[in-house]
């Protein structure tokens, strides 16, 4: 049948012909199909497709140009089912949108690449109960490990999991009531010194706008900040301190109210990266000069006036330090669950070094 162009049209029902009934998609290509268009038998094709010796160049052409003409994936199901591997981790972020986790992720899956392993990742939107249901999710489809950002503080739900043999360990925050491997960022020291900082800098009314105060890395950083106000004997009035969720409304609200009243904070550290962008936006509609130290560098710190001085994190080198303690764990070198923790680093570019305006 023609239409007026002139093309030649096939009827729906001829293009589905080699179809499965009532299914859009077609049959996957097997070894079968592979060896019957080669000429070959059957274990030719399992050598030619597993890299095996044994077969004759010619062989091996004919058997390789039948495959890309049919468009032949070596079925990975049955390889695991033979060795106990999948060759894949999962990970388990917080929030894929936040740009601290874009670098611990590449780097696990850099590590994960290096292993010859597939990355499979998901978010918990710090939720508890989404990061069991994605964990499990991961550990029913057969990973042979998990990097996980804890959202939860209970976490023996993956104990059967980690006796079947999961390799697991927590990155950022450690796990909740069970003893298992972490890596994390010294939250506590590098809050200190960024408060310390500010303090060196003539800062006496200094305020903190956290995250959640049931997070760890926001009771540590609470905690560094606490401690460097104390060794300065500088008490700290309830109205300078702030937690809470990171949204914009709410991190604005708290700033705006240290900012005002009769004895208004001098400076500001903020908890962490999406607390400090909102930060910087009310300090520019501020007139009055106001010292900022943030925890976790952003993009294009340095471009601002004055630059944004921030205790720094490396969130690459956390995820590269998880991903490698994970495949020592699958090697079988390792025995005795550690906590590590990195340092961090004070960066200053001005906006930490301004005096106070009083």
């Amino acid at each position: 049948m023609d239409d007026r162009t002139g093309r030649r049209i096939v009827p729906e029902t001829s293009r589905r012909a080699d179809r499965l009934p009532g299914s859009r998609y077609g049959t996957r290509p097997t070894m079968k199909d592979v060896a019957a268009r080669a000429g070959v038998g059957l274990k030719t094709v399992s050598r030619v497709v597993n890299g095996e010796p044994g077969v004759t160049p010619d062989t091996e052409r004919r058997v390789q140009e039948a495959i890309d003409a049919l468009g032949f994936r070596r079925n990975d199901s049955a390889r695991v089912l033979r060795k106990g591997r999948t060759a894949s981790i999962g990970l388990v972020l917080e929030d894929l949108a936040d740009p601290f986790y874009g670098p611990l992720s590449r780097a696990v899956e850099e590590v994960a690449r290096a292993h010859g392993a597939l990355l499979i990742n998901g978010s918990s939107a710090e939720d508890p109960d989404r990061e069991q249901e994605l964990a499990l999710a991961l550990c029913a489809r057969r990973v042979d490990g998990l990097v996980v950002i804890p959202a939860g503080d209970d976490h023996r739900y993956l104990e059967p999991e980690i006796r079947a043999g999961v390799a697991t360990v927590f990155v950022d925050r450690p796990a909740g009531k069970i003893d298992a491997d972490v890596v994390l960022s010294d939250n506590y020291g590098g809050a200190r010194d960024g408060v310390a900082h500010l303090i060196a800098h003539g800062h006496r009314r200094i305020g903190f706008i956290g995250d959640m105060p049931r997070i760890h890395t926001a009771a540590e950083r609470l905690r560094g900040y606490r401690s460097a106000m104390e060794d300065a004997g500088i008490p700290v009035e309830d109205a300078w301190n702030s937690l809470g969720v990171t949204d914009p409304e709410r991190v604005r609200r708290a700033a705006e109210e240290m900012l005002s009243g009769p004895s208004p904070v001098t400076a500001i550290f903020a908890g962490n990266n999406r607390v400090t962008v909102t930060v910087i936006r009310v300090l520019a509609e501020h007139t009055r000069p106001v010292a900022l130290v943030g925890f976790d560098d952003i993009e294009l710190a340095d471009l601002l006036t004055p630059g944004l001085t921030v205790v720094a994190q490396d969130s690459a080198l956390l995820g590269r330090t998880a991903a490698e303690r994970l495949f020592r764990q699958l090697d079988g070198t390792l025995l005795a669950p550690e906590r590590i923790e990195l340092p961090t680093r004070l960066i200053t570019r001005g906006s930490g070094e301004l005096p106070p305006a009083d």
